[in-house]
């Protein structure tokens, strides 16, 4: 399994097309989101400026990107290929490769998160305290397992052809419905009550709550959790069936 992992990271640290859509992509955004916002007006309800705001948004949409559109459109091609029947041929349990996935992408998703923080702090002056700078990271990164979890889901569930539709579809809904390109209370109050049970709503809450000095909310963790469970017992689920086709 160890070799698997390394042979992952191998080929996501080669993928150079993707780790610029992924790792840069995010950097760029929030500077045409953000990069004529002052640093005094804040978002309704937030309390935080539109800096700051869409610091964690731009962050939380990075992760999003590496990990989703990495793992699903990858898996749905090695299932076409051959490449899992001939891992199923070895001694490597299900659970490894999966693992092996969700390595590959969380190596990618980490430096698309910190690039987002140095480029707020430098060009739009964010400042934090150290401990917020590390929690950021920590908890962004740990909840992009989330999205890991459906992007191989979606591998398993989709072919070569069409699992990049389905997965740009799920891809832009969530970034845009769940506020990560612009705030959530922009929205018709209809629109905000649906955005708040969405994954990545609470994904980027989690975030501006640390922003803020503030504990997540029970609520967001418990969405988030939901959500993972959903998720990965999906992508679980469609891999035993997968398995019983070959």
């Amino acid at each position: 399994m160890n070799s698997l992992i390394k042979l992952e990271l191998a080929r996501a640290l080669r993928n150079r097309k993707f780790l610029i859509f992924s790792v840069l992509y995010p950097s760029v955004l929030f500077l045409l989101i953000a990069g004529k916002a002052d640093s005094v007006t804040k978002v309704d309800g937030t309390g935080l400026t539109i800096p700051t705001y869409m610091m964690v948004s731009m962050a939380s949409f990075g992760a999003l990107t590496a990990v989703l559109m990495g793992n699903s459109e990858r898996i749905a091609k090695e299932r076409e290929s051959g490449w899992v029947r001939q891992l199923r041929l070895t001694t490597l349990p299900g659970r490894g490769y999966v693992l092996a996935k969700t390595a590959s992408a969380a190596v990618v998703s980490l430096p698309s998160i910190v690039i987002v923080f140095v480029v707020a702090a430098a060009v739009k002056h964010v400042r934090l305290d150290a401990w917020q700078w590390l929690a950021l990271t920590g908890a962004i990164w740990a909840g992009s397992l989330v999205f890991a979890a459906l992007g191989v889901a979606i591998g398993y569930l989709a072919t070569g052809d069409a699992v990049r539709p389905i997965t740009m579809i799920i891809y832009f809904g969530l970034s845009m419905l769940g506020g990560l390109w612009m705030p959530a209370t922009t929205f018709p109050q209809w629109l905000q009550n649906i955005a708040k049970w969405l994954p990545t709503h609470a994904y980027a809450a989690l975030g501006q709550a640390i922003e803020q000095s503030q504990a997540p909310h029970a609520k967001d963790i418990a969405i988030l959790a939901v959500f993972f469970a959903l998720f990965a017992g999906g992508a679980a689920w469609l891999y035993r069936k997968d398995t019983l086709k070959a």
